[in-house]
C-alpha cells in the first residue's frame, strides 16, 4: 500500500505544480483517506481546493528542511461563493475523516479543523473567538503532548496579541480543573508554560513576577521527578523541558540586569540537569551557546562533541559551534571540526549516485528525487562552501611565522588561483541554507545575532515574525562574507609577492623574479575587497587614514574591524610596489605604513583597556582580539618577512660596510617603525595574558560561586532545585537517579568553567608569544643587518 500511496502523492505533487489544482486535490484526497494522519498531505489537499500555489512557489528551490510556511497563503482571487463552497466541501471531508478515526491517537483531522478556521479568518469569513475555541478543544484532547505547541504555532500567529493574551489566561484557568493522570497533568502544565514562552508573556513580566515563575518550573520538576525512576538510562524524562525554559529565563534575568550571577544560575541548572541524565540534547545546545557566550569556548567544543553529531547532522547542526571556533585560538579543535564535516561532505558527494540508483530499484520513487534535490542543496551549501574557504586560511594561520613554510601552504593552494574562482562563482549562485536554526536559543537566533550584547529590548523582541527577517538577513550578509573570504589566499600570495620587489636595486637580488602583473591584480583584488566593505576603493583609503590620524570615529567600522585591517595590510603591500598613491614611492610606503600601523595598534590596545576579568566578562571582546592578532596581524608579519628576505643578497656573507649594511639603509622606515609599534602593544596583551592565566584557580571559583549565594537576586531557583531533590530519599528517586546526584557539586561546575577560561586563554597566550618572539627576531635581524 505505501508504494501506492507514494505514487500518489508525488502524482498529487506534479499535478499541483501544472496548476490542475482540481484533479490534484482529488488525488491528495485520495491519500488522505489511506493516511488519514497526514498533515502535510492535507495541507496540499486545502491548498489545491482553494487554488492556493503558494506551497510549490515557495518549494521550488527543492528545500527539504525548511518546509514552506502555511502562514503564508493566497485566497483573494476567490469569489465569496467558491470560497465558501470549497471550505464547505472540505469541512465535510474533515468530518469524515473524524468519524472514522475518532478514538485514536491520530491529531491530523483536528488539525485540520483549526486551519480551516484560519484560512477562514484570513479570507474575512470567520473570527478569533471561534478559532480560540477551536484551539481550545484541541488542547482539552492533545494539550498533554510534546508537540502541543509546534502543532498550534501557525493558528496561534493568526490571533492579534490581545487574543494571545486571553487565550492564555483561559488555558491557565483550565490547568487546575483537569482531572488526569499524574503525567498528562505535567503535560498540560509544560504546554501552558511553553504558550506563555512562545507568545512572548514572559518578556513583558517585571523581573521579579518572572523569578516567581522560574520558582514554580523547578518546583514542578521537583515534584514530578519521581515519575521518571524507572525510566531507561536513553529515555526522555518526564518534564525535561521544564529545565530548558528555567535556563531562559533566568538567562533573559541576565539580560535585563548584567547580574552575573543570573547566568551561573542558568548554567548551574542545566549541569545539575545533565548530571540526572546525561543525554538530554537540548540541555547541551543551550549550555554550548552559554558557555561561548562567557568566553569558555573549550567547554563548549566539549558539549558539542559529546552530542555526536555525524552524517548529515554536520550540516545542520555544526552552525552552532563553528562560527565561534572560527573567531577562537583552539585551533587544533577547529581544525578537527573542518575535515570531519568536508570529510562527510565529500564522501556523500561520491555515494549519492549509489543511493540514488538504490532507491529507484526498491520503486521508492520520493526518496530518489529527495536524493537528488537534496544532493543539489549540498554542493550549494553556504556552510560547505565557508568550511572549504576557512579550512585553508586556517593552515595560513598556523604558519604565518616562517614565510617559507607559509609559501609552502600557498604553493599547494594553486597560489589561492581556485578560492579566487569560487569567489567569482558565488556571486551568481544561489546557495541555500541548511543549517536547523529552529534549535538556536531565543537570545541568538541566528549565526551573527546575539541579544545579549546589547541592552534589554523586552517585548520588542517579539512577534516571531522578525526571526525570517533576520535569517534573511544572515543569509545575506554569509554570502558576501564568503565572497570575500575567498579572496583572502590569493591576496596574501600577491601581497608577498608585492614585498619582495618593494626594494629597487635588491628586488631579484635574491634569485626570485616578480610577475609585474602581481601588483595590477592585487590593486583590482583590492578594489572588490572595498565594494565589499560598502565604499569604493578610493572613500576606503581615505576612511583608513582618517582614522590613524585620529579624525575619523573607529566606531565606523561597526564589526568589520577585522575585515578592514586585512584591507588595511593588502593595501600596504600593493602600495610598496606601486606609485599610485603618490610621486614618491619610499614617502608614500612609510605613509601606508603608517596608517596599518596606527589602526593594528589602536583596536589592539583599545580591545586590550575594554577587557576585564574573562570569569566575571561575558560577552567580552576577546575573540576579536584573537582574530586581530591571527589575521591582520599575521598578514602584516608576512609583508615585513618578505621585504627583509628580498632585501638580502643570496648566497652573500654580510660584512661590515657591505651590501647588507646599505640593504638596512634602504629598508622603509615605516617597517621599522612597524614592528617596534606593534611588538610593543604584543608585548602589553601577552603581559596581560599571563596575568589572567596565573590568576589562582580558588579564586575565580570564588567569584562564580558567590554570585549565586541566597540574596535578593539570583540563586533562589537553584537553591529550590537542589535542595528539594537533594531531600528526596532513594526510593523516591529510584537507583540510577539517586547514584546520579551523588556526583553533584557545585564546585565541580566552578572548577570547570573557570580551567575551560584559562584553557581559552593558554591557547590565545601561545599564539601571542609566537608573534612577540618573530617581531623581535625580524626588529633584531634588522639592527644586526
Amino acid at each position: 500500500m505505501m508504494i501506492e500511496v507514494d505514487k500518489l502523492r508525488i502524482q498529487g505533487r506534479l499535478l499541483a505544480r501544472t496548476g490542475d489544482h482540481a484533479a490534484a486535490a482529488d488525488i491528495f484526497q485520495k491519500v488522505l483517506e489511506l493516511c488519514p494522519d497526514d498533515w502535510e498531505c492535507f495541507l496540499n489537499y486545502l491548498g489545491c481546493l482553494l487554488e492556493d500555489d503558494s506551497r510549490w512557489c515557495n518549494c521550488s528551490s527543492g528545500d527539504l528542511i525548511h518546509l514552506s510556511n502555511s502562514v503564508d497563503c493566497k485566497l483573494s482571487h476567490l469569489t465569496n461563493e467558491v470560497f465558501d463552497s470549497r471550505i464547505a466541501n472540505a469541512s465535510a471531508f474533515v468530518q469524515k475523516l473524524l468519524d472514522s478515526t475518532s478514538n485514536g491517537p491520530i491529531r491530523c483531522p483536528y488539525l485540520a479543523n483549526l486551519e480551516i478556521e484560519r484560512r477562514k479568518l484570513l479570507f474575512g469569513k470567520g473570527d478569533e473567538d471561534t478559532l480560540m475555541e477551536s484551539l481550545m478543544q484541541y488542547f482539552f484532547r492533545f494539550g498533554h503532548l510534546a508537540c502541543f505547541t509546534s502543532d498550534v504555532e501557525v493558528f496561534l500567529q493568526a490571533l492579534t496579541q490581545d487574543k494571545k493574551t486571553k487565550f492564555v489566561e483561559k488555558l491557565k484557568e483550565t490547568s487546575d480543573s483537569c482531572s488526569t493522570t499524574p503525567t498528562k497533568a505535567l503535560g498540560k502544565s509544560l504546554t501552558i508554560f511553553k504558550i506563555q514562552e512562545f507568545v512572548g508573556n514572559f518578556f513583558s513580566l517585571p523581573a521579579s513576577d518572572l523569578g516567581d515563575v522560574a520558582i514554580q518550573m523547578a518546583e514542578i520538576y521537583c515534584k514530578n521527578l519521581p515519575l521518571s525512576k524507572d525510566l531507561d538510562i536513553q529515555e526522555n524524562m518526564h518534564g525535561e523541558e521544564l529545565l530548558s525554559m528555567l535556563s531562559n529565563i533566568l538567562v533573559q534575568l541576565f539580560w535585563r540586569t548584567k547580574d552575573l550571577g543570573y547566568l551561573v544560575e542558568s548554567v548551574m541548572v542545566l549541569e545539575f540537569g545533565l548530571t540526572i541524565r546525561r543525554y538530554i540534547w537540548q540541555y547541551k545546545i543551550l549550555l554550548l551557546h552559554l558557555y561561548s557566550h562567557w568566553g569558555a569556548l573549550s567547554l563548549a567544543y566539549q558539549w558539542y562533541k559529546s552530542l555526536d553529531v555525524k552524517n548529515i547532522l554536520l550540516e545542520t547542526f555544526s552552525h552552532h559551534i563553528l562560527p565561534q571556533m572560527l573567531m577562537s585560538p583552539l585551533w587544533v579543535d577547529l581544525g578537527d571540526l573542518l575535515r570531519d564535516y568536508l570529510k562527510f561532505m565529500d564522501d556523500h558527494f561520491r555515494e549519492s549516485a549509489d543511493l540514488t540508483f538504490l532507491a529507484y530499484r526498491h520503486r521508492n520513487y520520493s526518496k530518489v528525487i529527495e536524493f537528488i534535490q537534496f544532493k543539489e542543496r549540498l554542493q550549494r551549501s553556504n556552510q560547505y562552501l565557508m568550511a572549504k574557504v576557512e579550512a585553508p586560511i586556517l593552515q595560513l594561520k598556523q604558519n604565518a611565522d616562517k614565510i617559507e613554510e607559509e609559501e609552502g601552504v600557498l604553493e599547494s593552494l594553486k597560489c589561492g588561483v581556485h578560492f579566487l574562482e569560487l569567489s567569482s562563482e558565488i556571486g551568481c549562485k544561489s546557495l541555500t541554507f541548511n543549517e536547523d536554526l529552529q534549535l538556536r536559543p531565543w537570545w541568538t537566533p541566528t549565526y551573527d545575532k546575539n541579544y545579549l550584547l546589547g541592552p534589554f529590548e523586552g517585548v520588542s523582541y517579539y512577534p516571531r515574525e522578525n526571526k525570517q527577517i533576520q535569517i534573511n538577513q544572515a543569509e545575506a550578509h554569509l554570502k558576501k562574507s564568503i565572497e570575500r573570504r575567498s579572496l583572502v589566499p590569493r591576496m596574501i600570495y600577491l601581497s608577498i609577492q608585492c614585498a619582495s620587489s618593494s626594494l629597487k636595486d635588491h628586488g631579484e637580488s635574491n634569485g626570485s623574479v616578480i610577475d609585474p602583473k602581481f601588483s595590477s591584480e592585487l590593486k583590482i583584488l583590492l578594489e572588490r575587497y572595498a565594494r565589499f566593505l560598502g565604499f569604493p576603493f578610493q572613500d576606503a583609503l581615505e576612511v583608513l587614514s582618517a582614522i590613524s590620524r585620529g579624525s575619523k570615529c573607529s566606531e565606523i567600522l561597526n564589526s568589520d574591524i577585522v575585515d578592514w585591517m586585512n584591507f588595511g595590510v593588502f593595501l600596504n603591500a600593493w602600495n610598496l610596489n606601486s606609485n599610485e598613491l603618490g610621486p614618491d614611492k619610499d614617502a608614500c610606503s612609510t605613509d601606508t605604513w603608517h596608517v596599518i600601523t596606527s589602526c593594528l595598534e589602536k583596536y589592539i590596545h583599545e580591545k586590550l583597556l575594554s577587557m576585564g576579568p574573562l570569569i566575571s566578562s561575558p560577552g567580552c571582546d576577546l575573540p576579536l582580539l584573537v582574530q586581530l592578532v591571527t589575521e591582520p596581524l599575521a598578514w602584516h608579519s608576512l609583508v615585513i618577512q618578505s621585504c627583509i628576505r628580498s632585501s638580502l643578497p643570496s648566497g652573500k656573507k654580510k660584512k661590515k660596510g657591505g651590501p647588507a649594511e646599505q640593504t638596512n639603509s634602504q629598508l622603509p622606515l615605516g617597517m621599522k617603525d612597524s614592528i617596534r609599534s606593534l611588538c610593543g602593544v604584543m608585548e602589553e596583551l601577552v603581559n596581560w595574558l599571563r596575568e589572567q592565566v596565573k590568576m589562582p584557580v580558588d579564586a575565580n571559583m570564588e567569584v562564580v560561586l558567590s554570585s549565586i549565594k541566597l540574596n535578593e537576586g539570583p540563586g533562589k531557583v537553584f537553591q529550590v532545585l537542589e535542595t528539594s531533590i537533594m531531600s528526596m530519599n532513594d526510593v523516591e528517586l529510584g537507583d540510577q537517579i539517586s547514584q546520579a546526584l551523588k556526583s553533584w557539586s557545585r564546585a565541580d561546575v566552578a572548577r570547570k568553567i573557570v580551567t575551560g577560561h584559562q584553557t581559552m586563554l593558554s591557547e590565545y597566550l601561545q599564539i601571542c608569544e609566537s608573534k612577540v618572539k618573530l617581531l623581535q627576531a625580524l626588529k633584531l635581524q634588522i639592527q644586526q643587518a
